[in-house]
């Protein structure tokens, strides 16, 4: 049975990734940070389908944190063999000259470090090379990593460039033995990490004319995460309208 742990899966796409694995056959560990009330509501959406699940709070920039959370997928669900790194944030939009290096720091932290540390504790759990039964891993980046998001925040457009380097390069480290690992890159999505009229904004630059939801970006996450995309490893899919 698959064996799948959402970090941030508490809202947004995490939440709606979840849900969509659910109905697809998954049991499925809901990672979140502040969100108790939200991750044990996406527990119980889960549940409806007949799939275990379990929330496992944990701050994935801390490597104390992001131990205990995969020892917990162990002990409450079983060997992992999924994993989605979902866990992001932008921080205040401003110029790069005027950012604040703490600002800096939160982003690379979660963004790029936890990302790392995710795929380091998952890669012995999966890997046919260390007793797993393979699997596969979709990090979460942004059309931003070729758009550099000048103005905006150019520190989290860099920090998902990172995550497509190491989607890249772990792929092929670990492409024999068993573990495919993609990305997907989403354009303007209507979640809450965008700030206030920012959507707007960026509407009129989207060729296809519309804001994407949550549930496009799952249904490109579980794409990867499933055998229909047997044949693609070390790819970053790209939902974002065509910007």
């Amino acid at each position: 049975m698959p064996i799948l742990l959402i970090t941030g899966g508490s809202r947004g796409i995490g939440a709606a990734t979840a849900r969509l694995a659910a109905k697809r056959g998954y049991d499925i560990a809901v990672n979140y940070l502040r969100d108790e009330r939200a991750a044990h509501a996406v527990v119980r959406d889960i549940e409806t389908h007949g799939r275990r699940a379990v929330a496992i709070q944990g701050d994935m920039a801390k490597e104390e944190d992001v131990e205990r959370v995969f020892a917990t997928v162990d002990s409450s669900l079983g060997r992992l063999t999924h994993l989605v790194y979902n866990s992001g944030i932008v921080g205040k939009m401003s110029r790069i000259d005027k950012v604040e290096t703490q600002t800096l720091r939160e982003v690379l932290d979660l963004n790029v470090l936890g990302a790392l540390m995710s795929l380091r504790a998952a890669i012995p759990r999966i890997s046919t090379a260390h007793g797993g039964k393979g699997g596969a891993i979709v990090l979460i980046s942004s059309a931003v990593a070729t758009l550099g998001s000048a103005g905006e925040y150019v520190w989290y457009a860099a920090s998902k460039g990172a995550v497509d380097s190491m989607t890249i390069g772990a792929a092929k480290e670990v492409a024999r033995e068993g573990i495919r690992v993609n990305a997907v890159a989403p354009g303007p999505i209507d979640t809450e990490i965008h700030e206030p009229g920012r959507l707007d904004r960026i509407l009129p630059n989207v060729p296809l004319g519309r804001i994407g939801t949550p549930h496009d970006v799952a249904e490109a996450v579980m794409f990867l995460l499933s055998d229909a995309a047997i044949n693609i490893t070390a790819t970053i899919v790209r939902t974002a309208g065509g910007r």
